[in-house]
């Protein structure tokens, strides 16, 4: 058995991958860093609960919303609060963890991941850890808790990836992650359950209190079946830095939609257990060769972001696209490397996985719904909560060109005399922008979802289902349901910097907050839908099995793999144009395609029967043109659309 206060540096951190070894080096135990801890005074403490009381009454958007469909108050929690600090004196408040304890409460009540309580100095930017990561499968017999990724360096007897987990610390494992889950803020059972799992071994502490427990015994079955157990010391550490920064006025920053835990569990899982994606990121950045690749897989400029590789599956080979994240700074270098792998992928079928993605930026998940379909996208409409603070907001910034808040204001203002809760519902992002490159891949898609999937996710899963570009495969009955534009107590701020009643102050030590200020709803046939506590659900269930765990996704991709076998592709493209005579002519080939429509420079100009996938088209007056589309039907129903710069 290990005994945590034997070392001050764990056994493994020596032998840890090289990418990542003297990060790891510089980790410390629980109660080392909780000594440096609780700086907070009385006066900060009640300047951060009157700041939260701000951010709750007067901009987040789902205040009615959760107080009917969880029972909670936390505006009058807030004020109990504040009343409670302004009777205590320094000598007399209590110990700092139970004010942050409950601060977390209070916002983790409305189970709403898009609004947080962010805790100060020294927790900002860490993450508490240990050295393993377990996941959830399930069979005839139940659930069942597996380790499926160990730090390099890190061993027990008998214990690795495949170890089935029997008891923490004493408790049942279900038991265990039960009583994990219900501290967590998802917005419904299958997001808490997921995240009751995950936060067994990684905790980012700028949204949870460490954990009470300096270390964990964990009770396992090896190979053999023998009963085994080891004490395992939490740590804590530098997280790897965020990508994108949401403090100041700026597109990027008003059109978040991320789920920040989720945001820092990826990047401390790639820390802890994909060195290699350091790796490769290291060498891009550098400019240097990326590091040998698997088998399939395509090299990428954006490890952290993509990975896409080539499958064979029951003797076909499809593409599968990971999408880790849509937290983006350089939309338009996102756009250019999802467009580049896309095109190098097999156009048999797509499996487009976009599992455990928190979000991030919602143009960098709508822009690309685009690429998969000939569908003219909707963006989803974003709908403010009607206060005076809001109004405020929206008139100082509505000729903003970062922001354009204008389109808000005239609803807002009406609300004075109708008495609307919401203001009207406008896209966050820009229509043009959402159809401005088309479709690129032509083979048939499915996603694959799950309940980590949130925000910025969520509403790239619902837009991909209410567009009917591909069915979609859910590893759980729902996704996180996460269905807003967050923004930060910074970014307000920074909104109404310079008005002298600004009701906004800095926060200190590094404190934070993060509040749901827009809501989205769903188009087409699910047009007004919220996606907040509702998310999407699949159209096909796949449980996670333990081969999955085990053979990088066997069942799954096996799964999707049958399903894009039972769909018919759809295929169009111009081999070739000439412009001789003053008329444009077109060559173009089609797969499964019955008629094709063609436009030229956006207007309407023929439209021909195809009976063997060929077809010559002949556009007179055409010969100056810029741009030709062509769209291909099959049965009356648009399949596949190609667009062809001329000049």
């Amino acid at each position: 058995m290990n005994d945590p206060a034997d070392r001050s540096i764990p056994d493994f951190v020596p032998k840890a991958a090289e990418p990542v070894r003297e990060h790891l080096a510089a980790s410390t135990d629980l109660a080392t860093f909780l000594r440096g801890a609780g700086a907070l005074t009385l006066d900060e403490r009640r300047l951060i609960a009157a700041q939260a009381l701000v951010l709750l009454e007067q901009n987040y958007v789902h205040l009615p919303l959760k107080s009917a469909m969880h029972a909670v108050n936390p505006i009058q929690r807030l004020r109990l609060l504040i009343h409670r600090l302004e009777r205590q004196t320094p000598q007399t408040m209590p110990p700092e963890w139970m004010f942050h304890s409950e601060m977390s409460e209070v916002f983790h009540s409305v189970r709403d991941l898009h609004t947080n309580y962010l805790l100060p100095l020294p927790f900002a930017g860490k993450i508490a850890f240990l050295p393993f990561l377990v996941e959830r499968y399930t069979d005839q017999q139940g659930a069942h808790f597996m380790v499926t990724h160990v730090a390099e360096g890190f061993s027990a007897p008998g214990f690795g990836p495949g170890t089935e987990i029997t008891h923490w610390s004493g408790i049942p494992i279900a038991d265990a992650v039960d009583l994990n889950a219900a501290r967590f803020a998802g917005s419904n059972p299958e997001a808490r359950r997921s995240r009751g799992v995950q936060s067994l071994t990684l905790r980012p502490l700028r949204i949870h209190l460490p954990p009470f427990e300096e270390w964990v015994t964990v009770s396992y079955l090896d190979s053999a079946g023998t009963k085994r157990e080891f004490r395992e010391s939490w740590r804590i550490v530098d997280n790897l830095p965020a990508f994108v920064d949401t403090g100041s006025v700026s597109t990027v920053a008003a059109a978040q939609g991320l789920d920040l835990e989720a945001d820092e569990i990826s990047r401390a899982k790639v820390l802890l257990f994909a060195p290699r994606v350091v790796a490769q990121t290291r060498a891009v950045e550098a400019g240097e060769p990326a590091p040998e690749l698997r088998a399939g897989e395509i090299a990428t400029t954006m490890p952290k972001v993509f990975r896409a590789r080539a499958v064979e599956i029951s003797g076909r080979t499809f593409g599968h696209l990971r999408i880790f994240t849509f937290s983006v700074d350089d939309l338009q270098a996102y756009l250019e490397e999802l467009l580049r792998l896309i095109r190098k992928l097999p156009d048999s079928g797509l499996i487009l996985d976009v599992r455990d993605n928190g979000g991030g930026l919602v143009l960098a998940a709508e822009l690309a719904l685009q690429l998969f379909t000939p569908a003219h996208i909707t963006p989803e409409p974003v709908q403010f909560i009607n206060t005076p603070l809001n109004l405020r907001i929206c008139r100082k910034h509505q000729d903003d060109p970062r922001i354009n808040l204008g389109a808000w204001v005239p609803s807002m203002e009406q609300a004075v005399e109708v008495g609307a809760v919401y203001s009207g519902a406008f896209p966050l992002s820009p229509e043009d922008g959402a159809n401005s490159i088309g479709q690129q891949y032509f083979g048939p898609v499915v996603l694959v979802t799950n309940a980590r999937c949130y925000s910025a996710t969520d509403i790239f899963s619902a837009g991909f289902q209410d567009h009917a570009i591909g069915p979609v495969l859910g590893t759980d009955q729902c996704t996180g349901a996460g269905g807003a534009n967050v923004w930060t107590h910074e970014l307000l701020a920074d909104l109404l910097d310079g008005d002298p009643d600004s009701p906004y102050v800095p926060l200190p030590k590094n404190a934070g907050m993060r509040v749901a200020i827009r809501r989205t709803l769903r188009v087409r046939a699910n047009s007004g839908t919220p996606v907040e506590d509702l998310g999407v659900t699949p159209d096909e269930l796949h449980h996670m099995t333990r081969a999955d765990l085990r053979e990088d996704n066997v069942d799954l991709l096996e799964r999707a793999g049958r399903i894009l076998q039972s769909l018919t592709p759809h295929a169009v493209s111009i081999t070739d144009t000439d412009t001789t005579d003053g008329a444009l002519r077109l060559k173009v080939k089609a797969t499964n395609i019955d008629r094709l429509d063609v436009y030229v420079d956006q207007r309407p100009r023929a439209s021909v029967d195809l009976a063997d996938g060929q077809a010559d088209v002949t556009v007179p007056d055409a010969a100056n043109a810029h741009s030709a589309r062509v769209e291909g039907f099959a049965s009356g129903r648009l399949v596949a659309s190609r667009t062809e710069q001329l000049r």
